[in-house]
C-alpha cells in the first residue's frame, strides 16, 4: 500500500492564494507554487521554518516537499519578506 501524499496548489499573483494551507501531521506533503504574474518580488519563495528556497519561473509549477513531522504553524514568504503564507500542520 503506497503512502498518501498531501498536496496543495498555491497561486502566486500579487499574493499567495490560498494564504494558509493545512496538512495532517506525519503524512508526506507537497506545496506546488505557480506564479502567474511577473510583477514584484514573488519570483522567489522561501521558508526558514520549512527549509526551502526556490525560484518560481513564470507560469511553471514548482513543487516543494514540506516536512510534517512536527505540528505547528510555519511561515513562507517572498524573496523580500513582503508577502507571507503559512503552512499549518496539525
Amino acid at each position: 500500500m503506497s503512502e498518501q501524499i498531501q498536496k496543495a496548489n498555491i497561486k502566486v499573483a500579487g499574493s499567495y492564494d490560498p494564504e494558509t494551507v493545512t496538512f495532517k501531521q506525519g503524512i508526506p506533503a507537497e506545496l506546488t507554487f505557480t506564479r502567474t504574474n511577473e510583477k514584484g518580488c514573488l519570483d522567489v519563495v522561501h521558508s526558514k521554518d520549512l527549509g526551502f528556497e526556490e525560484e518560481l519561473p513564470l507560469d511553471q509549477p514548482k513543487t516543494v516537499t514540506v516536512p510534517t513531522d512536527k505540528a505547528g504553524e510555519f511561515q513562507f514568504s517572498c524573496g523580500m519578506d513582503m508577502f507571507f503564507g503559512k503552512v499549518v500542520v496539525e
